[in-house]
């Protein structure tokens, strides 16, 4: 892992050698995060240690799980009143941020904020216009997990092609029943999935940024939507139908997913500790081999900064709000009581400290994602657009009505075309 993570990491001087320009006075400081229950309980271990180590300065936590997480977050900033610490998306940038000052520059706090512990490309993906908008935590990268228990059950090895994968659910329905599928896959995660399927028949992007439109011709679309709803004919995916009987919020804190009848997802290496967590044993969620269409010259897997920290614009405690992303990112007792909640570490200090405590290691599947990614040829770019709420509500749209029978798959491509092209060109300019 050494070998990969070195590619984003460049080292620079040690955590400890920042300037303690804090604050005599009590200060009260708000940090803000979306997550399950496992980051949850490991952010405020983190904010413990941290008030232990600054006693003039309180941490108040704020958080909850994805849904509405960033519509709050917009409602916070236009009125000033956004924490001081706030975990947020890469792709925010393009949104909240367009000319660099939507968030702190964290240019103005070096003596607080050991920015040396990342690489100057690492911190070029959350740069604009000059300005460091946050702290990069980790990459992340789309993946296929399945749970080793039921796949051993449905007696088939993990699929190496889209046509094994294609295949499995056939299996799946016959060996354990009308319940148990291969794979579940979320809203986003759709899009994504058939993002890569398609860049390794064409080796075209979805999104052309110069023209501010789609650059999948109608044909395509149709061919795509094809695709996801032929997954779900043939058992190896749920569709949004029914996903919604089990009512609303994230697919692993679901009982199917608990239990091990979806036996499989695709989704984000570093969401991993979150999604094996959820099982009845963790180890049992395994890295699975990424499908390639044969012949194909690029996996169009999507790669990316996985998640910040940023500081809040309208922050009165900018120094102290530092110290705080600094011990959480650079700080041995923060890193340690954080571990891999929000993926393999880019902090080279992170890295080495979880390494030492045995918390990561080459065999991690978060990491060997990472490995895997690199090892298969990838070079894609990940546009920030694909991430647009405003885009994946639209995604959404039509594909719950291909799978509510309101609309034909030609018509909802056609809808989604059209939709789409008016948020690019609106978001793009």
């Amino acid at each position: 892992m050494k070998k990969y993570l070195s590619l984003l990491l460049v080292c620079g001087c040690c955590a400890g050698a920042l300037t303690p320009a804090w604050s005599a006075e009590k200060v009260e400081l708000r940090l803000a995060w979306w997550g399950g229950k496992a980051r949850n309980m490991a952010t405020l271990e983190a904010m413990k240690a941290f008030e232990a180590k600054y006693p003039n300065i309180s941490v108040k936590g704020e958080f909850t799980g994805w849904d509405g997480f960033y519509s709050r977050l917009t409602t916070q900033i236009n009125s000033g009143t956004e924490a001081d610490v706030i975990q947020t998306n890469w792709n925010w940038l393009t949104i909240l941020s367009k000319k660099g000052d939507g968030f702190y520059d964290l240019n103005q706090v070096k003596d607080q904020l050991d920015l040396n512990q990342f690489s100057p490309a690492s911190l070029a993906t959350t740069t604009v216009n000059g300005k460091i908008n946050g702290v990069p935590l980790s990459s992340n990268v789309m993946l296929f997990y399945y749970n080793a228990v039921t796949w051993k059950k449905a007696g088939i090895d993990y699929p190496k092609n889209w046509d094994e994968l294609m295949q499995a659910g056939q299996t799946f329905k016959e060996k354990l029943g009308d319940n148990a599928f291969p794979l579940i896959i979320g809203e986003q995660d759709g899009l994504l999935l058939l993002r890569s399927y398609m860049y390794q028949k064409y080796q075209k992007p979805l999104l052309d940024e110069k023209a501010r439109k789609l650059a999948w011709t109608h044909e395509e679309l149709v061919e795509a939507f094809t695709f996801l709803k032929t997954l779900t004919d043939n058992h190896v995916a749920p569709d949004t139908k029914y996903m919604a009987s089990f009512g609303k919020g994230m697919m692993y804190e679901m009982k199917p997913w608990i239990n091990g009848d979806w036996a499989g997802l695709y989704g984000w290496s570093a969401m991993y500790p979150t999604l094996a967590n959820n099982l009845k044993t963790s180890a049992d969620l395994v890295l699975g081999p990424y499908p390639m269409l044969p012949g194909a010259k690029d996996a169009g897997q999507f790669q990316k900064t996985a998640l910040m920290f940023s500081l809040g614009r309208s922050t009165k405690h900018p120094q102290e709000a530092a110290l705080l992303v600094n011990f959480l990112v650079s700080d041995p007792a923060g890193v340690r009581a954080t571990g891999l909640e929000r993926g393999a570490p880019i902090s080279k200090i992170a890295e080495k400290t979880l390494r030492e405590a045995n918390i990561l290691s080459d065999k991690d599947p978060s990491v060997q994602g990472l490995q895997q990614y690199y090892q298969l040829p990838n070079r894609s770019f990940s546009s920030p657009y694909l991430e647009d709420l405003q885009f994946l509500a639209q995604f959404t749209a039509a594909r719950e009505s291909i799978d509510y029978g309101k609309k034909t798959i030609d018509q909802a491509a056609t809808q989604f075309e059209e939709q789409c092209n008016r948020i690019l060109r609106r978001v793009m300019r």
